[in-house]
């Protein structure tokens, strides 16, 4: 795979950007590896069950009833943004700025009868206006209620006097790899297209750090169809169309989504909270293959393998150790990290999971709390999380928090001076912390280009105070 990600380039299927009139818009060039995680939704206005979708031979199989059902709940979504110009002398002396419009278009689905939409976030990223144009050709002005650049997904409100047709979320845990799904959308500011294809892949990561979990498809899909409707041949949405590998910018094979379980638990979480929540496992470690088993000296070459759990995490407190192999979450299938990290996506804090594992070849089972992530990367020290009463009695300091991985560029500098992983935190800018929420906020409204000045106590009472930058 890794291979085949530094010869295939990803273009954002986002939709086109023209001064005055649209023309394709195809974002920057780059590898697989760096494109971030999204997956593709599949719609239908009328609720059916995923059950039996495997249809025998294509002669028998009929798109059409998932088409009808798909095509009057997709939208085609305009963005309005200005950009600035490049300033002349007379813009400098007379003080101004320079503006132009740029016009970029994509897809969005219904979901809603009272006008919710889901689309991705990079068709709505610094809009000025969003306007939606209904496969009736009525045009709605559009609000944006949330968005989650992590997952690439939006949630759009428009008001109508009209009930909208809508599509129903399926379950993409249970779309399996060669089923017939059709992808709707809006390619190239054409009206609704429909075209078919089958499920190539599933979990598939494109970062190369396992972050993402695309479903991966042959259905043709092109720029503007981001943000469109992957659907299974029942017209259940299961998937949200995000991206595809080109090196010319169009279609040539195979495309991605965002699978309908992660992105309903987004919407939903932004529709709940106003933002996204995240439950972790509180696990690290990695895919099994062949050469990881053996350096392990173990017969498996399937499942995510612990290397460490974290203290104080779910995992932690139900017993998961170091060693043992992750084979199943709540009847899920782990064979590879992207598989983990796409079912934990799409749970919040509090979810109680099935865990399947062996340990020392012996199957087990247990329940998992995920819990909201309390550990933050401070740029140039490294992963810290809250300290508990022990930590602060430890250290004999009143406040702070706990570095618990020392990382980036001052790591090996902390280290020859005696700091190490456990050492606490107790100033930064000259404010004293005592949980990870009040260093976000600290860092988050600081000038970007003041130095991070830190206190630090070691374990033997010693105090260090850094300018970082």
């Amino acid at each position: 795979m890794k291979k085949i990600a530094t010869l295939v380039l990803v273009s954002v299927l986002g939709g086109t950007i023209t001064l005055g009139a649209y023309k394709a818009f195809l974002e920057k060039e780059q590898t697989i590896t760096q494109i971030e995680q999204v997956k593709q939704p599949a719609f239908q206005t009328v609720n059916y069950k995923t059950s039996n979708t495997n249809l025998g031979s294509i002669e028998s199989i009929d798109f059409t009833t998932a088409a009808e059902k798909t095509v009057n709940a997709v939208v085609h979504v305009k963005n309005e943004t200005s950009a600035s110009q490049q300033l002349t002398m007379r813009d400098l002396f007379m003080r101004r700025e320079q503006k132009r419009s740029q016009v970029g278009t994509g897809s969005g689905v219904i979901i809603s009868p009272d006008g919710y939409i889901i689309t991705n976030n990079h068709v709505i990223a610094d809009s000025d206006k969003l306007t939606v144009t209904l496969n009736d050709n009525r045009t709605l002005k559009a609000t944006i209620v949330g968005t989650d650049p992590k997952t690439d997904i939006a949630l759009l409100k428009v008001e109508s006097d009209e009930v909208l047709p809508y599509t129903t979320f399926g379950d993409s845990d249970t779309a399996k790899i060669g089923e017939w799904v059709l992808a709707v959308g809006n390619p190239f500011n054409l009206t609704s297209t429909v075209t078919a294809g089958i499920i190539s892949a599933k979990s598939r990561d494109l970062s190369g750090d396992s972050r993402q979990s695309f479903i991966q498809t042959d259905a043709a899909v092109n720029p503007g169809n981001s943000g469109g409707a992957l659907v299974n041949t029942n017209g259940e949405l299961i998937g949200i169309n995000t991206a595809i590998t080109s090196q010319t910018g169009s279609y040539i094979g195979y495309s991605f989504a965002v699978p309908s379980n992660i992105a309903k638990k987004v919407i939903q979480d932004i529709m709940e909270f106003g933002n996204v929540q995240n439950g972790i496992l509180g696990v690290q470690g990695g895919s099994l293959n062949s050469a990881y088993a053996e350096k392990l000296g173990i017969g498996e070459t399937e499942g995510f393998y612990i290397d460490e759990v974290l203290e104080d995490t779910g995992a932690d407190l139900a017993g998961l150790k170091s060693g043992d192999i992750i084979k199943k979450l709540d009847n899920i299938d782990i064979n590879k990290f992207s598989d983990l990290s796409g079912f934990i996506n799409t749970k919040r804090p509090n979810d109680i999971i099935s865990v399947q594992y062996l340990r020392n070849g012996v199957q087990k089972q247990t329940q998992v709390t995920l819990l909201k992530n309390n550990t933050y990367t401070l740029l140039h020290v490294g992963i810290i999380k809250n300290a508990k009463s022990k930590d602060l009695k430890k250290y004999d300091v009143k406040n702070g928090v706990k570095i618990t991985q020392l990382i980036g560029g001052y790591a090996e500098n902390f280290a020859r001076e005696g700091i190490k992983n456990g050492d606490i935190i107790t100033t930064i800018n000259g404010i004293k912390v005592s949980s990870v929420e009040e260093v976000q906020n600290i860092v988050k409204n600081r000038d970007f280009n003041q130095p991070l000045s830190v206190v630090l106590v070691n374990s033997l009472g010693k105090t260090f105070r850094y300018g970082l930058r």
